[in-house]
């Protein structure tokens, strides 16, 4: 599937990460979290689950809802 897509991660401390990827399917991504490959947030944080995702064609639009809905509180992301 060409595009990108915009996903929601829930860290097994309960919090949340959002973030974005091209061309990836998202079992993969999450793989990759849960590896800590990314290092960073979600590498302490493991294991993370798929909560939400939604599919973008452009990576600027994936970008710019990622931005909006990290600026969202932890139980507006829990919705």
């Amino acid at each position: 599937m060409d595009g990108c897509w915009f996903y929601i991660l829930r860290c097994a401390d309960g919090s949340y990460y959002v973030g974005s990827c091209r061309h990836e399917d998202l079992e993969t991504r999450v793989s990759q979290h849960n590896q800590g490959l990314f290092g960073g947030y979600t590498a302490k944080r493991c294991p993370v689950a798929l909560v939400y995702s939604a599919h973008f064609e452009r990576i600027a639009d994936a970008v710019a809802y990622e931005r909006q809905v990290k600026g969202w509180s932890r139980a507006k992301k829990k919705l």
